[in-house]
């Protein structure tokens, strides 16, 4: 059987059963939010929820879309002419490939929050995804990697790094008055 994206089986969902993951480091400022209300106003939602579904707690967590999310529950206008219900895309992915898809989807739109996207370098670091594992999946690279591992100030993120021998210890450090 072909691939099918999960676009293609869209479902509409009561907001009551939606909740947002514990993961996103997306922000949205005021004027672009009362934008994205115009725009569901005056378009309708254009775009599904993407979202996990967690069969045991009969709950949807959140991939990406939280402020699509949030205009429903910010605006009743919205929550009355939608009837309560999101339209949903549901993925079914473990935490690691969920983590990335939500980074993905918001780094293909705008900018992060940079402490938030350092925790979720440091979560995936500790569920045991390499450099190489995030730089692929995140669309990042090594350098971008290192900088959010760096504002962590965990030192075991970066048992798997190589430094640089360009420096030594002053004590071995030799003049050339001292080659001489």
């Amino acid at each position: 059987m072909a691939y099918k994206s999960p676009v293609y089986n869209v479902i509409a969902v009561p907001i009551q059963k939606i909740v947002p993951n514990t993961y996103n480091p997306n922000s949205v400022a005021p004027p672009e939010l009362k934008l994205l209300y115009d725009s569901i106003k005056e378009d309708g939602y254009t775009m599904p929820i993407v979202c996990y579904y967690e069969k045991n707690k009969d709950i949807y967590v959140i991939v990406d879309g939280f402020h699509r999310y949030r205009i429903m529950l910010e605006y009743p206008d919205i929550y009355e002419r939608e009837g309560g219900l999101l339209p949903v895309s549901v993925i079914n992915k473990p935490l690691d490939h969920r983590l990335a898809s939500t980074i993905r989807h918001n780094r293909a739109r705008g900018s992060h929050n940079v402490d938030l996207m350092s925790n979720i370098i440091k979560e995936l670091h500790e569920i045991g995804r390499s450099d190489a594992w995030i730089s692929k999946h995140l669309g990042m690279d090594r350098d971008e990697i290192l900088r959010l591992k760096q504002i962590t100030g965990l030192t075991s993120l970066f048992k798997d790094v190589k430094f640089g021998t360009a420096w030594q210890p002053a004590e071995d450090w030799k003049t050339p008055e001292d080659e001489a």
